[in-house]
């Protein structure tokens, strides 16, 4: 064994000191500045002067190199040389070290001030797990619901909304997302962001989760093939804070959890004791793929309804306020609200009644569900006058044909949300779907995906072409022209939703190419994950869906409003309430009918009337206008359509 050096031992000795921070390291510093003071006191002792003794002369060298200002008193050059030097080393040792040492502490105590990691001391706070593509979109649906927020605040009697975000890595540059966020802007200053993982107990002390109103989970993206997916990662954040509740025996916050497979929705019932509402992502997407492609034109209707911005939403009120009328009565004295339905208490959840007969009593339990522009058209009007009463019948249930004719589907690209969309497409059984999927990942991984998530289902047949239909003429040989409905998807598997949205948007513009050469030109739907890139594509004629942003309104809104889940399920899936376009003709309307008028005829089948689709855009590119004012003169050409709801 080779011997170690006394220098080495020395600084191994120093290093050991230095590492363990400022105090140590101002500790060793101040030995140093004593070693110099007496080493400079032993010198000019031998030469006589001013001091009495050895403790003066160490004084005198430690005046010297702390304060250069004594340097001009010293007599004799010895004594001059000897100050000269201590006030040099002063310099290095006891002004450069120190400042040098206090100011990186500083830095790295800012610094750790700034990721993060100060655990919040808030009380009916909103806490947003994860730092996904839904977040922003997330955070600014709750910072514009101006009317439910309000309520929600009022409900957990508290007068500040305040937003607590755990990221992994809280930065300077998510602020700066933040603060550059259409919806969010000066409002990021009610946004608090905690570094952390959601799956660490730690981290979601560090975001008082159990003192918060509600805890809302959204999914995260994982590599194609990991074995920690964000199912698993949700799962584990609910097991986490169940536990913490447990052990220090304080009630469980309400939670929105998004999942990716909606299979998993008994564990996480399972895992999590407490008030929680699951949301499937990607089953709501792939449900409102096929509603899109059975009705082409919905996803502007749902676009509207399910993103922030200008337009009409669902609104969910209380029955106390109402209890004791009719839906009939409470549509006449609502002005501005088209009355969709209600819900009924039924065991632990609720049972859903849209459309709803007229003469439907509330009672206080209830919830009624509305239409409008803003929550505040909600509340009760005592200035405006009532509407004539329009009286609708029970919807009664319509037996369905089985349709002989196969529509053709074509799926260019691959995400996770493909098997649900498979799923989905099976569930219609009165229809026949033929699916193509093209796409460059290999067709037997695709087969396999589709085979565990369906397991011997056979009701839809799927055929997989290994291609990349960002090449001209693999895409040409599939035929494009041959099929009723093409889906254009984003994929997951690229490192970024704008370069996701990238590769559909030049696929897109490849396909029109190959569309405008003539022949029937077949439905196009298009998904984006960025929502910054939906203007673009100018004079586009697909129809556009940016999943992040709709998922993150329902997760925000049912986080405020926890009974909107269902009425989306019930809008999602198949049977029960639907969103249908109608042909004018089908109705007994006058000439000239305003939508007063068209609500009435619509009651007279056990339908509400929503609005119209009208066949050329307005100045926006809109073609839907939802709850239009009653007065207004709908003067309905024959491509026009009425947008009713209905009873599948």
């Amino acid at each position: 064994m080779l011997p170690f050096r006394f220098v080495d031992r020395v600084k191994f000795i120093v290093e050991r000191q230095l590492v363990k921070g400022a105090g140590f390291q101002l500790l060793v510093v101040g030995v140093f500045i004593g070693m110099i003071s007496l080493i400079g006191g032993l010198l000019v002792i031998p030469f006589g002067g001013p001091h009495e003794d050895v403790g003066g002369a160490i004084w005198w060298a430690f005046l010297r190199l702390t304060d250069p200002g004594y340097l001009g008193d010293d007599v004799g050059n010895w004594q001059r040389l000897v100050s000269t030097i201590l006030t040099i080393s002063g310099y290095v040792v006891f002004m450069g070290t120190l400042v040098a040492i206090l100011t990186r502490w500083l830095i790295a105590k800012m610094t750790d001030l700034e990721r993060g990691l100060t655990p919040v001391t808030l009380r009916n706070h909103i806490v947003v797990l994860g730092w996904t593509s839904q977040t922003l979109p997330l955070l600014g649906e709750l910072l514009g619901s101006s009317g439910r927020m309000r309520r929600f605040l009022e409900k957990h009697d508290t007068n500040r909304l305040r937003l607590v975000v755990l990221s992994e890595t809280a930065s300077a540059e998510q602020v700066h997302e933040l603060r550059n966020e259409p919806g969010i802007g000066r409002k990021a200053r009610q946004i608090i962001l905690r570094s952390g993982a959601a799956i660490q107990p730690d981290a979601l002390q560090r975001v008082a989760c159990l003192d918060a109103s509600a805890v809302i989970v959204p999914s995260a993206a994982h590599q194609a093939g990991s074995l920690i997916t964000s199912d698993v990662e949700t799962v584990k954040a609910l097991l986490s804070i169940a536990a913490q509740a447990r052990h220090l025996r304080a009630p469980l916050p309400f939670v929105v959890a998004e999942i990716q497979d909606m299979r998993k929705h008994p564990v996480i019932e399972r895992a999590y004791p407490g008030e929680v509402e699951v949301v499937a992502g990607d089953a709501t997407i792939s449900r409102l793929m096929v509603q899109n492609i059975l009705h082409p034109g919905l996803s502007e209707i749902y676009n509207e309804l399910l993103t922030a911005g200008e337009g009409s939403e669902i609104y969910i009120r209380g029955g106390d306020s109402v209890a004791g009328l009719t839906l009939g009565e409470l549509a006449s004295r609502r002005e501005k609200v088209i009355v969709l339905g209600i819900l009924k208490p039924e065991g632990k959840g609720w049972k859903v009644q849209m459309p709803a007969s007229s003469d439907t009593p509330i009672a206080i339990e209830d919830r009624v569900v509305m239409l409008a522009r803003d929550y505040a058209e909600t509340e009760p009007d005592t200035r405006a006058s009532s509407l004539p009463l329009i009286t609708r019948g029970r919807p009664a249930s319509r037996s369905v044909t089985l349709s002989e004719r196969v529509h053709r589907v074509l799926v260019l690209g691959w995400n996770r949300r493909v098997p649900s969309l498979i799923s989905e497409f099976s569930s219609y059984s009165q229809m026949r779907f033929e699916v193509d999927i093209v796409s460059v990942v290999p067709a037997r991984e695709r087969q396999q995906e589709i085979q565990q998530y369906l397991g011997d289902q056979r009701d839809v047949i799927c055929r997989h072409v290994e291609a990349d239909y960002m090449v001209e003429g693999e895409l040409r040989q599939v035929g494009p022209l041959n099929f009723d409905s093409i889906v254009l998807l984003s994929s997951d598997r690229l490192a970024s939703g704008e370069e996701a949205d990238a590769r559909a948007m030049v696929g897109y513009l490849q396909l029109e190419d190959l569309l405008s050469e003539g022949g029937r030109r077949p439905q196009l739907i298009m998904e984006l994950s960025d929502p910054d890139n939906r203007n673009l594509l100018t004079g586009h004629q697909s129809e556009m869906m940016i999943s992040p942003m709709i998922v993150s309104h329902v997760l925000a809104q049912v986080a405020l409003r926890r009974e909107l889940r269902v009425v989306l399920d019930e809008l999602f899936t198949v049977g029960g309430a639907e969103i249908q376009f109608r042909d004018p003709h089908d109705y007994p309307l006058p000439a000239s009918a305003d939508f007063q008028v068209l609500e009435k005829v619509v009651a007279a089948r056990d339908e509400v009337a929503l609005g119209v689709w009208r066949d050329k855009p307005d100045t926006n590119g809109h073609h839907s206008k939802l709850s239009p004012p009653r007065d207004e003169y709908l003067d309905l050409n024959p491509a026009d359509r009425v947008i009713v709801l209905c009873h599948s």
